[in-house]
């Protein structure tokens, strides 16, 4: 089957058929390539997905992620992102090897289309051309004679007439002759031309336009073999990412069987677990002991004798005597927070050891201690654990950093053109100073660590020296803990009293003055110089060049207290910030 020899008179039919395929195929590549396009966006969109659930850096969500269903959850993300990458291969794959290459091919088809069908249009125009002279011989063949045919009769005419010259006759003659002869010319003329378009016709029909349409028939059935290939490799392109997207899948589903319960049972027991022992029995309080004493007032020996009722389990009652809270008169009014908080510095400690009151203002506050005083033992002792692990891995940086400068120093000592050893004094100096710095800063956790780990005694000078801004009143606490054991009324005072009621006492007074307690007022402003992130527990995040307000300033501790729109405080370094105090403000100073 031959379009030459079936469709030799179907040019123009061929041409529209070969243009619509043309179309056909950019159709297709216009489909591919909105397929890459989706898959485009379908990864893009994944990837978001996956970034939107990612645990932020420095976060708390960053420390739930040690639970092994979040972790599951976190490697699920990752696999989301692989298998988000596996469509970005599949679209990169389709355009290399789809749309790219089937645009070129395109534009070779479009030129060749063109160049067949100029040559069947030239092929038509010259069989075209040869057909006008063949009717134009041919007419001239026709009117030459007739013409000769006029000349003939009109010569038998003048011969017939006697009235006519002999010369007449023969000049009518001598016509005759020539058309006669131009007949005969345009008759070989027209034979000839006729001859040769018969042979151009023929070759037109049997060779040239068969050779024309079959170059077209090849054409196209390249092009439809060429759309069936990109059809299969559209389809390979997908089958080569499906292992690895199987991977993914795999990928989750062994996150999720790693997920155990028991384990992330036990993390929230390692979270949360304060190495307190459980509250013992309740003693009984007989209170029947004042109608005993009173039944035995008649006599002195009962009285006497009696004295040693009036102790229930060997423990004397009158031992709390400091702590009993005086009953609040509906119509009395409330003392100011200052006034009670003055007063409770100047007088004996209601509770045993100064570091409980510092740990509640402290939680009042929203600082966290440096020594974590404010967590229960077991969460106090994993805090400074890793802020001891923290400090030695900054330690061993600044030592391999000052290893490295000395090395290059004794190169520069050997190699004087390479650089000045004098140079990096400076350098190794503030090394060698930091390392020493972290050096205290990990001796001072340590005893801590000690101190909570139970291998010291009681917490050490220095440390306590280093704990904070209450350290001086904390030492004079203790002792006057120690004071009011001996000082007692019946001289009975031990640690093994009702602790738990006098802290009752305390935290109700403390409580009710915190709930009215009004916003300290602005003493000044403050210009950030530098911007500081407040990751900290009672610390406040500023911006270089925000202007704030100061509510407290730097007792000597390197830190100063701000507000931001009358609903957030906190602490900021002092040296991060350029302070103006208002001279009017009461305990303000006038520095800058």
């Amino acid at each position: 089957m031959s379009w030459g020899t079936e469709l030799w008179d179907q040019f123009d039919n061929l041409e529209k058929h070969t243009q619509w395929g043309i179309d056909i195929l950019e159709k297709y590549i216009k489909f591919v390539k909105e397929r890459t396009d989706i898959e485009l966006s379908y990864a893009k969109q994944l990837r978001n997905l996956s970034k939107k659930y990612q645990p932020k850096k420095n976060s708390k969500e960053e420390e739930e992620y040690k639970y092994t269903a979040c972790k599951a959850f976190l490697s699920t993300l990752n696999e989301m992102n692989d298998y988000a990458g596996q469509h970005e291969v599949i679209s990169e794959n389709m355009t290399s090897q789809i749309t790219v290459d089937l645009m070129r091919y395109v534009q070779e088809l479009k030129q060749e289309r063109k160049s067949n069908f100029h040559d069947g249009r030239k092929a038509q125009q010259h069989i075209e051309t040869c057909w006008k002279q063949l009717e134009s011989s041919k007419r001239r063949f026709e009117r030459d004679c007739k013409e000769a045919d006029r000349a003939q009769q009109y010569f038998e005419k003048m011969d017939a007439d006697i009235n006519v010259t002999k010369a007449d006759v023969e000049k009518a003659r001598q016509q005759a002759q020539l058309r006669h002869q131009m007949a005969e010319d345009s008759k070989a003329d027209y034979s000839s031309i006729l001859q040769r378009f018969n042979q151009e016709q023929w070759e037109y029909y049997h060779t040239h336009i068969p050779n024309i349409f079959q170059k077209i028939q090849e054409m196209e059935e390249r092009r439809i073999v060429r759309i069936g290939e990109s059809m299969k490799t559209y389809a390979e392109v997908d089958r080569q990412v499906i292992p690895i997207i199987g991977k993914c899948l795999d990928g989750i589903v062994k996150a999720a069987e790693s997920i155990d319960q028991k384990n992330d049972s036990q993390l929230v027991v390692e979270a949360y677990k304060s190495g307190f022992e459980p509250p013992g029995d309740i003693e009984f309080e007989d209170y029947t002991q004042p109608m005993k004493r009173t039944v035995s007032e008649n006599s002195l020996s009962s009285s006497k004798e009696g004295k040693p009722e009036l102790k229930f389990g060997g423990k004397s009652r009158g031992k709390l005597w400091p702590f009993i809270k005086k009953n609040k008169s509906p119509k009395q009014q409330k003392e100011p927070l200052s006034h009670r908080f003055n007063e409770f510095m100047t007088s004996k400690p209601k509770i045993h050891c100064f570091r409980s009151l510092k740990r509640g203002l402290s939680l009042k506050l929203g600082a966290t201690p440096e020594d974590f005083s404010n967590l229960p033992p077991e969460q106090r002792r994993k805090k400074l654990q890793q802020k001891v692990d923290d400090l030695n891995k900054e330690i061993q940086k600044e030592t391999d950093q000052r290893d490295a400068i000395t090395k290059m120093k004794d190169v520069y000592l050997k190699n004087p053109q390479m650089g000045d050893p004098a140079s990096l004094d400076h350098k190794l100096a503030e090394v060698t100073q930091n390392i020493e710095r972290l050096r205290l800063e990990t001796q001072k956790f340590e005893a801590w660590l000690a101190e909570v780990e139970g291998r010291l005694p009681a917490r050490s000078e220095q440390a306590r020296r280093q704990s904070g801004m209450y350290d001086g009143q904390t030492h004079q606490t203790v002792t006057n803990c120690a004071q009011d054991r001996e000082s007692s009324p019946d001289g009975s005072y031990t640690e093994e009293q009702s602790q738990e009621s006098e802290l009752k006492v305390l935290a109700t007074d403390f409580d009710d003055e915190f709930d009215d307690e009004e916003p300290l007022p602005a003493i000044g402003t403050c210009k950030a110089l530098y911007t500081f992130e407040g990751q900290n527990e009672g610390t406040i995040s500023v911006v270089e060049g925000e202007t704030l307000s100061v509510i407290e300033e730097d007792k000597g501790d390197g830190w100063t207290r701000i507000r931001r729109n009358e609903d957030e405080e906190g602490y900021v370094p002092t040296s991060y910030v350029e302070v103006y105090l208002d001279k009017n403000a009461k305990g303000a100073k006038t520095y800058i």
